[in-house]
């Protein structure tokens, strides 16, 4: 048994290049869209965010002296050039999805709005939302727990590269403890980086609750969908 019917499942951008670094590789292209598709065969109905870190950072771009909205601006049509790589993963293997965008851009996706995509999630298709929120200076974790909410998600799923939320970096302290639960005050108390705090907020506010797993093993998307002990749940 599925312990969610309806999910949003925020992945990174970083992540699609693998070891590359940038750019797009093509086997955790594709090993995503295996572990999607399994999902949705089940029944499950899914929405995605993937961010657009692989190619380019709105931030990191400032810093090396672009304008900041014209930065983040770059970074809302890298997450569309993810968003198609990821939808043609799935039809290629047989899995109907379709892209949506936060903002008018002809042929490329459907402009997001809650009935149609509504619609489309019943009728199994999985839904890809691009372009972040469609505003500069919010990222796409706040763009992925705003679509969360707007969707009515049972839960928002984090796949990240470390196993959940720990007491500190896990790649870089060994001693890092792992949280099974957390509320979202503490996160706030520890000063835990896992999200920005505007995705926090409105997650809490919402009560829209967080799992964040490590989305890099195979088998592990299923997993955190039947097992509660895989990842780290924030929530109240």
């Amino acid at each position: 048994m599925m312990r969610f019917k309806r999910i949003l499942l925020k992945l990174s951008g970083e992540s699609l290049a693998a070891s590359n670094k940038q750019g797009i590789d093509e086997s955790r292209l594709m090993e995503y869209a295996f572990q999607i598709k399994e999902l949705a065969i089940a029944g499950v109905e899914i929405g995605i965010v993937i961010g657009g870190g692989n190619i380019f950072r709105g931030l990191s771009g400032e810093n090396k002296g672009f304008d900041r909205v014209k930065g983040d601006q770059m970074g809302m049509l890298a997450t569309i050039i993810n968003s198609l790589a990821l939808s043609s993963a799935l039809e290629s293997i047989g899995q109907n999805a379709k892209v949506f965008t936060a903002f008018k851009i002809e042929s490329i996706g459907e402009r997001f709005t809650k009935p149609f995509v509504m619609d489309t999630l019943k009728n199994g298709t999985i839904c890809i939302f691009s372009g972040g929120t469609g505003n500069p200076y919010f990222s796409t974790d706040t763009a992925s727990a705003l679509r969360a909410i707007e969707i009515e998600a049972d839960v928002l799923l984090k796949g990240t590269r470390v196993a959940g939320v720990y007491s500190d970096d896990p790649e870089k302290n060994p001693d890092a403890i792992k949280f099974d639960k957390i509320s979202f005050d503490e996160v706030y108390k520890k000063q835990l980086k896992v999200m920005d705090l505007t995705t926090f907020t409105l997650c809490k506010e919402n009560n829209m609750p967080i799992i964040v797993f490590d989305m890099d093993t195979k088998g592990n998307l299923m997993k955190v969908m039947k097992d509660t002990k895989c990842g780290s749940l924030i929530s109240k």
